[in-house]
Order: structure tokens, then C-alpha cells, then sequence
């Protein structure tokens, strides 16, 4: 029988993969689990994982060069996550060994976060129910509406596709900037990012992750933005530049901000930002939901069935390096 390792602590076991697709695993061999509840360093999953033939990681839980170094029985290397920047594929490929991703199934969850966010910061909703919990009574405001507000969206994927198709109803128009993306103009509007930053009323940054869109919310940007717009961050912390967005907080050079993302631990909202009363932070939960994470717990039980079978599944990143997937392909594990 084939050995799988899932890294997941207890507690993220329970809320990001779920006991269906624990169940599918443990239906396609030996199935070990994390014997903590925190992530594994790698000299721990090294040892943990000695005998297993799949590794499935949470996002946590880095792939390191040291670790595909080290694990000469492991064949793949299933992450039950998007975002693959802290596994060194080349390693892996240097190794043999199959490194996966699972694709976004949280999208829809996100971009209601979105919307959700977008609402509470134009209402004030979150400061009426907290001076309301603190037993002060707050004192009215005019809120603004989505219709007829404009909505910069910066990076235009699945997410950001979804979020434009939620907000049709509310009658907001909406810019996207994405200069790798070809945007037809179906009730959007393609725009140049200074013209975004400047229009936009609600800023929404949905780009990748990169070395390249690094604090792409930084300074420049935020000057370029109205007082009274608001800057909705649901995709990563590295997007946003956080002692800029603290300064232009402090000056009144936008109006607040919400996040559900940020700089501290597992892309967590970095604290200092969410105790402040002009931002709405949230602890990394926009894809929090059941068909989100069923969506990637289950990807992952049928790529570690693919790969039990010595073949390459959807999500593949290194197929072509993988060699060690012959070894179950011709006759098991070993």
C-alpha cells in the first residue's frame, strides 16, 4: 500500500480540508498525519514523511530545497493551496519528483468577501457595530452607495472576473488595469493604472504575486487615489506597501481600507493595520467557506490518485522532470 503524509496541523485539518477528503485519502492507501497542531519544519516533515510516497502540504508548509534533498522514497509533492512560492520546483524537478498546485475554487467566495467589504467601508458598517458592542450609541453618518461609485480592479483573473459579474447588478462602473490580460469591454472598461488609481472610488488589487507587483500599492499609488476612496486588498500582503498605507491612513489621503490579507504569518493582516478604526481586517477567511475548500481538498485526493497510478494530474507544475512517478506507474511504491 502507498504511504500519503498530510501536513496539515489538527485545527486546519478540520476548517481547510475537511473530513470528506481525508476520508478520499485514506481510502487510496496509508494515510499519516501531522502529529501537531502547527506546521512542520522541514527537518520535522523529513522525518515524519520518511516512508511516504506523497507528501499533500497546506499552505503553510514550505518545500524547500533540503526537503527534496532529503526524501529520496517521496514521488509528489501535492499542495492543497495556489500559491507555490515557498516550494522550490526546481528542486523537486531536480529530484524527480511531482510538484503540484490546486486551481482557485475559492473564487467566488472572495469576490462576495469583496463586495461585502466594499459595502461595510461605504456604510460604516463595522464602526457602528463596534462603538454599538462598546455600549456607545454612534452618531449617523452619510454612507455612499456602489451604484454609480467606480471600481478599480487591478489584475483581471478568475477572481477578478467574478467580482465584475457580482458587481454588474449594482449598476458601479468599473475599470480594470491589467497589462498581460486581454479585457474585452463587456461591462468593464480597460483603463491605464494612473487613470484607475485617480477615478476609482473603491481600489481593488487582484494581481499575482511577484517580484514585479511587489508594494504595488505603494506611495506613488496612493497619492494618485481620492481621499474618499477606499483601498480593498483580498489577494496578498506583498501587493500593498504597509508603512505607505499606514502614512496615507494617518494624512487622510484615503478614506480606509479593507483586508483580508496582509504581512504577518500565513498572509495574515499584519495587526498594527487592524486595530486601527479606519481599516476592516479579516484573519485570511475570504476563501473560507465549504465549497471553497472542498473545491481544493477533493482536487487533491484526485491528483493523489492520478499520481498513484504513475501519471501526471491537472495542476501538474513539472511533469516532464518527474521521473519518480515510474516507479508507481510500474508497479507500486518502493
Amino acid at each position: 500500500m502507498p504511504t500519503i503524509f498530510l501536513t496539515h496541523p489538527d485545527s486546519a485539518r478540520r476548517l481547510y480540508y475537511g473530513a470528506e477528503a481525508e476520508a478520499g485519502l485514506a481510502a487510496l492507501g496509508t494515510l499519516r498525519r501531522n502529529p501537531h497542531d502547527r506546521p512542520l519544519t522541514p527537518d520535522e516533515l523529513v522525518v515524519a514523511a520518511a516512508d511516504s510516497d506523497v507528501v499533500v502540504s497546506d499552505r503553510q508548509t514550505p518545500g524547500p530545497a533540503e526537503l527534496f534533498d532529503r526524501m529520496p522514497r517521496l514521488v509528489a509533492f501535492v499542495r492543497c493551496a495556489v500559491d507555490v512560492r515557498n516550494v522550490d520546483v526546481a528542486a523537486a524537478s531536480r529530484n524527480g519528483i511531482l510538484a503540484t498546485q490546486a486551481s482557485p475554487g475559492f473564487a467566488t467566495a472572495v469576490a462576495e468577501w469583496i463586495v461585502g467589504a466594499m459595502i461595510a467601508l461605504a456604510r460604516g458598517t463595522a464602526t457602528y457595530a463596534a462603538a454599538y458592542h462598546a455600549g456607545v450609541p454612534p452618531a449617523p453618518r452619510i454612507g455612499r452607495e456602489i451604484r454609480g461609485s467606480v471600481v478599480g480592479i487591478i489584475g483581471y483573473g478568475t477572481i477578478a472576473r467574478r467580482l465584475a459579474r457580482l458587481l454588474a447588478p449594482f449598476e458601479a462602473r468599473i475599470l480594470v488595469y491589467d497589462p498581460y490580460v486581454p479585457i474585452a469591454p463587456v461591462g468593464v472598461e480597460p483603463a491605464e493604472l494612473p487613470t484607475l488609481l485617480a477615478e476609482a472610488d473603491f481600489v481593488v488589487p487582484l494581481a499575482v504575486a511577484t517580484a514585479e507587483t511587489e508594494n504595488l500599492i505603494g506611495g506613488a499609488a496612493l497619492l494618485r487615489m481620492k481621499p474618499t476612496a477606499f483601498l480593498v486588498n483580498a489577494s496578498r500582503g506583498n501587493l500593498v506597501d504597509e508603512a505607505a498605507l499606514e502614512a496615507a491612513l494617518d494624512a487622510g489621503r484615503i478614506a480606509g481600507a479593507a483586508m483580508d490579507v496582509g504581512r504577518a504569518a500565513d498572509q495574515m493582516p499584519s495587526p498594527h493595520l487592524a486595530a486601527r478604526p479606519d481599516v476592516l481586517a479579516t484573519p485570511h477567511i475570504g476563501g473560507l467557506t465549504p465549497g471553497a475548500i472542498a473545491h481544493q481538498a477533493l482536487e487533491t485526493v484526485r491528483q493523489v490518485a492520478a499520481v498513484l497510478k504513475g501519471t501526471a494530474p491537472p495542476g501538474a507544475l513539472n511533469a516532464d522532470a518527474a521521473h519518480r512517478l515510474a516507479r508507481l506507474g510500474n508497479g507500486g511504491p518502493g
